[in-house]
């Protein structure tokens, strides 16, 4: 029932560069801006941003739903195009997706470590904004993120809501945290 919104998380750790879709955002303090997300720890993403102390965030908007699904996998890269989306550098490094309305860029300050992700606590050091839109949420994307089911050993991170069902790849660098 907690409405979630949708965002390409950007990370570089020198030559290593990537990218994943992300859905557990918030906003956490004024002054100085913070925000605080839920960072699978087993995933690549985390350990670039453990490595590296910055990430961005992409904010997307409704009906880039094809931009979400392409960060649910591993990261492939050809020249400023991240898995087919155009992508631009700002203060990180980390990669921003073009077509996105808005975006920040963090750097870490805090953690919370106790489950399966880590609320990864940041504070933005750089931020921008293209147009007004509305968050792409999952529920416009028909898919729920509950984390129930196994593969293997692996927990698996979707369960079905209408008729689409999404899954997290086991062993990916990259997916939907």
């Amino acid at each position: 029932m907690i409405p979630y919104g949708l965002y390409v998380l950007g990370h570089r750790n020198g030559d290593d560069v990537g990218a994943a879709t992300v859905n557990w955002l918030t906003q956490c303090s004024f002054e100085p801006p913070l925000i605080a997300v839920g960072v699978t720890k087993d995933s690549g993403a985390y350990a670039a941003i453990k490595a590296s102390g910055t990430f961005a965030l992409s904010f997307l908007e409704c009906g880039q739903k094809d931009i979400a699904f392409a960060f649910f996998g591993p990261t492939k890269l050809d020249g400023n195009s991240a898995n087919g989306q155009p992508f631009e550098t700002a203060q990180t490094g980390a990669p921003i997706i073009s077509a996105a309305p808005a975006r920040v860029e963090a750097r870490v300050v805090s953690e919370v470590n106790t489950g399966d992700h880590s609320c990864v606590v940041a504070q933005v050091i750089n931020a921008g904004s293209k147009r007004a839109a509305d968050v792409l949420t999952l529920k416009e994307c028909g898919v729920n993120y509950g984390g129930s089911g196994h593969y293997g050993s692996r927990k698996m991170s979707w369960v079905p809501m209408r008729r689409q069902t999404m899954w997290r790849s086991p062993g990916t660098s990259a997916a939907l945290y």
